[in-house]
């Protein structure tokens, strides 16, 4: 074995040294991580039981209700009064409508906001 092959070959042992030692410190925290989710895991309250999961009301299943809604009116501020923001607005409610007539969009326009196209023709 000549001096150059000793010299080639050292570096590489320390190298296969330093990989080996991150391995096991990856190794290493993956067990610390799983066993910290472990005691998180325990503290958590338990499962629901089966006389605890929710139940169907007495009258059965609820269905769907197909009904028209129309949105509250935007407060109208006077001339002299200040434009409202966002925050001054309350939270916008709907409320049922007597009208059976499904709002459809006009004719001509695309139905999207800032769509730009031409729409349907």
């Amino acid at each position: 074995m000549s001096t150059a092959s000793v010299m080639l070959a050292a570096p590489s042992g320390l190298l296969s040294l330093a990989l080996f030692a991150v391995g096991v410190a990856l190794v290493a925290m993956l067990c610390g991580a799983f066993w910290l989710g472990a005691r998180i895991k325990m503290r958590e309250p338990p499962c629901p039981r089966p006389d605890e999961q929710p139940h169907l009301p007495p009258e059965g299943a609820v269905h769907e209700i197909l009904e028209n809604r129309e949105p509250e009116e935007v407060p109208k501020v006077g001339k002299k009064g200040h434009a409202l923001t966002p925050y001054e607005l309350t939270n916008m409610q709907t409320r049922h409508s007597d009208s059976k007539k499904r709002r459809r969009w006009s004719p001509g326009s695309s139905g999207s906001f800032g769509g730009g196209g031409l729409g349907a023709h």
